[in-house]
């Protein structure tokens, strides 16, 4: 598919300057300013078009605009929104229903964003560590990997190794302890009897699409099984079709006791996150020990429920895979042409640029200026994540523009 449109940037260029004159700078945009979308393209304020080959970091896993999720979401707005969890809506029961038959899991925590979700997992696994497994008051521990990204609240990166994240936000919430991301030897070692809970992501996102050795994640059930340790999985971004299955647990046949989702839940639209696991985990919150006033709402319920039918027919995860091996291909292709080396898993890849080429951050740009939206991770690491309803002739579109740019 060709760019069409204007090549313009005197309407980027004042929208990019007014939003850095009155916005904390958190965050390091690209310079476009993006106006409206469909499927796997979006448009600037200039009419430019560009290829989203990030998709909200998995947010967007259906695309922008899908008309299934905004014919919902329509229906929705216009009868009821927000009531908070003092009441029950219409929408509720099935939500939670469908997302727990998804994860074959007894119950549903709907919390919004992916940081909460976390932050929810954490509080389940110390109150369980304390009335069922029988830790002493205030000495449960939590196992987590190193380059770990689950989030930006202050417990989260107290758990981070990443200085960006953690440096300058102290003092942090004890009770963690960091080992080997792929190590199983590690982990087992660091278990003890106030050991709660291991909290892991089965890919590693942020970190640029790191992969864990076969075996990993079937062995880090069976350690937690036996040291009876509950396994918490981070699907956020990697969950819901990104790698080619539902979850990236799928792929070596384990079931966490807890899923801890987000980004594609939300289908885009609006911020949905959950935890999911069965009665005997789950079941020790009681009414007034953790909450969310958005939490569960009826218009994020009608999108999560849409979500889970979606992904209910199996299509979108197949899809993820087929189009993972066309990437996969053309990656292989692109190795030692710029490309030192890649991990892929479904439609999900992170890339790295020989360093002595440029960074991540600069083949970022350039791709924007062909067309391409990417990002970049951990200096020469870029990760492209496009939404599983791109296209064949899209994908390839798209990578051929990363060649042109390392050639």
């Amino acid at each position: 598919m060709s760019i069409t449109g204007t090549t313009g940037t005197s309407i980027t260029s004042s929208e990019v300057e007014r939003a850095e004159a009155r916005t904390a700078h958190n965050y390091h945009p690209l310079p476009v300013v993006l106006a409206n979308g469909e499927g796997a393209w979006m448009t600037d304020v200039d009419g430019k078009r560009f290829l989203d080959l990030l998709a909200g970091y998995s947010a967007l896993n259906f695309g922008h605009s899908h008309p299934r999720l905004l014919a919902v979401a329509h229906d929705q707005l216009d009868k009821l929104t927000l009531t908070s969890r003092a009441f029950i809506h219409d929408t509720f029961a099935d939500f939670t229903a469908a997302l727990g038959d998804l994860c074959g899991k007894d119950l549903v925590l709907p919390m919004n964003t992916g940081a909460e979700a976390v932050e929810t997992a954490i509080k389940v696994s110390r109150k369980w560590g304390y009335e069922v497994k029988g830790v002493p008051a205030d000495q449960a521990r939590i196992i987590v990997a190193s380059g770990n990204f689950h989030g930006r609240t202050t417990t989260i990166v107290g758990f981070s190794d990443d200085p960006d994240a953690r440096d300058g936000f102290g003092p942090f919430t004890p009770g963690f302890d960091t080992v080997p991301y792929g190590d199983l030897a590690a982990l087992e070692a660091a278990i003890t009897p106030n050991t709660v809970a291991v909290l892991i992501e089965p890919v590693q996102g942020e970190g640029g699409v790191i992969i864990p050795p076969e075996g990993y994640l079937r062995g880090v059930r069976e350690i937690c099984t036996n040291e009876f340790v509950l396994f918490a999985a981070d699907e956020i971004q990697a969950g819901l079709g990104r790698t080619g299955r539902t979850f990236a647990c799928d792929h070596e046949g384990v079931v966490p006791d807890l899923y801890v989702l987000g980004k594609a839940l939300g289908g885009g639209i609006v911020p949905v996150s959950a935890v999911v696991g069965d009665r005997d985990v789950l079941g020790v919150l009681k009414p007034g020990q953790h909450g969310s006033t958005f939490g569960g709402n009826p218009l994020a319920c009608a999108v999560g429920l849409e979500v889970v039918r979606m992904l209910a027919t199996g299509e979108l995860q197949a899809r993820a895979a087929e189009l993972g091996e066309i990437l996969r291909g053309r990656l292989e292709a692109l190795v030692g042409k710029g490309v030192v080396d890649f991990r892929i898993r479904g439609l999900w890849a992170g890339i790295d640029i020989d360093p002595a080429l440029a960074t991540g951050r600069e083949v970022c740009e350039r791709l924007m200026e062909r067309g391409v939206l990417a990002k970049d991770t951990h200096g020469s690491t870029i990760r492209l994540a496009p939404p599983l309803v791109i296209t064949d002739e899209d994908l390839h579109w798209g990578v051929d523009q990363l060649a042109a740019v390392l050639g």
